[in-house]
């Protein structure tokens, strides 16, 4: 049976504040039968490699870019004839890895790690170690700048999963341009004895000491599994955050048990209207109330660390936990919206975290995060400031708890909360005053709606 077509204009779409990003690859040719999702070219900026994904399934009819070319959103990619009738049609793949950040972390300010946008996840090309007989060497510094060196985007990857300076490196393949087998070489002809890897020490590590590799299959059986796209672009984020940033928890615990039975009227008349008002969305507004009062933790860090940028909008990230790994979508101008409207934005952010369908612009921009293990449990918890984000608050699960009220004990909802905070510009008495601000705004309704 025939299938009607109509003919789809691919463009670069939303891909942050980059422009004038150089294509390093093309991954598709006149007459390819791709399907939705598949990368169609590869971006690189100086600090970041992005796949452009397939907007359609369909056939390519007309490739518009080459390599070398500059390109910013908007700029025309290829033609694709997209076939109307499910007949016919190329099969779609049936789970796609959930897709996440265009942009590595060092280009958001004040943003969630790994801010990105799923539409332009980050390569998809790289190989697991495991397929090879090296001992896969541990990670190297993975915001390495590899400005300048002539290799593709998968050979980069490996090369900062590996720990390899691809400086060190002597390519092999057209033009001294530097293939995975120079890198897999370079492991192997570096080996030594005792396992550890050379070649992850020759990269800078800012003096810390690499944990040696070791070869656990000499222990009994084992298995190589690749780490999901968002925990790879998310990792070097928290751990430079952990490196640069002096941590500091301070904890305390909110009295929420009338906001909760108010919350709880709110959320019973949400659910006939198909969203939920938990507890999160009074958190955002008690936290835009504690920033407003203690400026300086609503605010970052000079890049000279001279100066401290007092930030006069308030943009929450929320953690999601989503099939691929940790995202944080932020919540734009918390200070203007209300508990409804909080509740109904965080459930579509958190349904487009879930699908991996978030956009750049809805990662970005954030001034202070809140992770919520509440629906799991624990009782506390020392989260990773999201750099250069200067505090991010840790709630987990509360409970109910005797109180004493001066004459006797009596049963209160608890709920534990843990404030990371970057000491360099917040001590601890600034964090212990910002969290009993926080928890008695959430102890008093009152004071959260003035």
């Amino acid at each position: 049976m025939a299938t009607e077509t109509s003919a789809v204009d691919v463009k670069v779409p939303d891909i942050g504040d980059f422009d004038s990003v150089p294509v390093i690859e093309i991954h598709v040719a006149v007459g390819d039968v791709i399907n939705e999702e598949d990368p169609l070219i590869t971006l690189e900026s100086d600090k970041a490699t992005m796949d452009i994904p397939s907007p359609v399934t369909g056939t390519v009819r007309e490739v518009r870019v080459q390599v070398g070319d500059q390109v910013s959103e908007g700029s025309d990619i290829c033609l694709i004839a997209e076939e109307d009738a499910t007949e016919g049609a190329p099969a779609v793949l049936d789970q796609q890895e959930p897709k996440e950040a265009a942009q590595r972390p060092e280009e958001v300010s004040a943003s969630a790690p790994a801010s990105s946008s799923a539409g332009q996840a980050a390569s998809t090309s790289s190989a697991p170690v495991g397929s090879t007989d090296v001992a896969p060497s541990p990670a190297g510094p993975a915001d390495t700048d590899f400005t300048g060196v002539h290799a593709g985007p998968s050979v980069r990857r490996l090369a900062r999963e590996l720990g390899i300076d691809l400086g060190q490196v002597q390519g092999s393949g057209p033009k001294g341009r530097i293939t995975r087998d120079d890198l897999l070489g370079t492991v192997r002809g570096t080996a030594t004895g005792d396992g550890a890897a050379p070649a992850a020490a020759a990269a800078p590590t800012s003096g810390i000491p690499e944990i040696p590799a070791q070869d656990f299959s000499k222990f009994g059986e084992t298995e190589t599994v690749a780490l999901g796209r968002i925990k790879k672009l998310s990792g070097p984020h928290l751990h430079r955050s952990w490196l640069n940033v002096p941590h500091v928890t301070h904890s305390d615990e909110a009295d929420i048990t009338e906001i909760d039975a108010y919350r709880k009227e709110l959320d019973t008349a949400a659910k006939a209207e198909g969203y939920r008002v938990t507890l999160l969305a009074f958190l955002m507004k008690a936290a835009v109330s504690a920033l407003r009062a203690f400026p300086e933790v609503n605010a970052s860090l000079s890049p000279d660390k001279g100066s401290l940028i007092l930030k006069r909008y308030y943009n929450i990230g929320i953690a999601v936990d989503t099939p691929g790994g940790l995202v944080v979508p932020v919540v734009t101008d918390v200070d203007r919206k209300g508990v409804i409207e909080l509740s109904k934005n965080l459930g579509d952010l958190s349904a487009k975290a879930r699908d991996g369908k978030l956009s750049a612009a809805e990662m970005s921009g954030g001034t202070f995060t809140i992770s919520s293990l509440g629906g799991i449990g624990g009782t506390g918890f020392t989260p990773i400031v999201n750099a250069p984000e200067l505090a991010i608050l840790g709630v987990v699960r509360s409970k109910m708890a005797p109180v004493w009220d001066g004459e006797s004990f009596v049963p209160r909802m608890m709920l534990p909360l843990s404030l990371s905070y970057d000491h360099r510009v917040i001590d601890g008495a600034m964090a212990a005053r910002f969290t009993r601000h926080l928890c008695s705004l959430l102890e008093d309704l009152r004071k959260l709606v003035l």
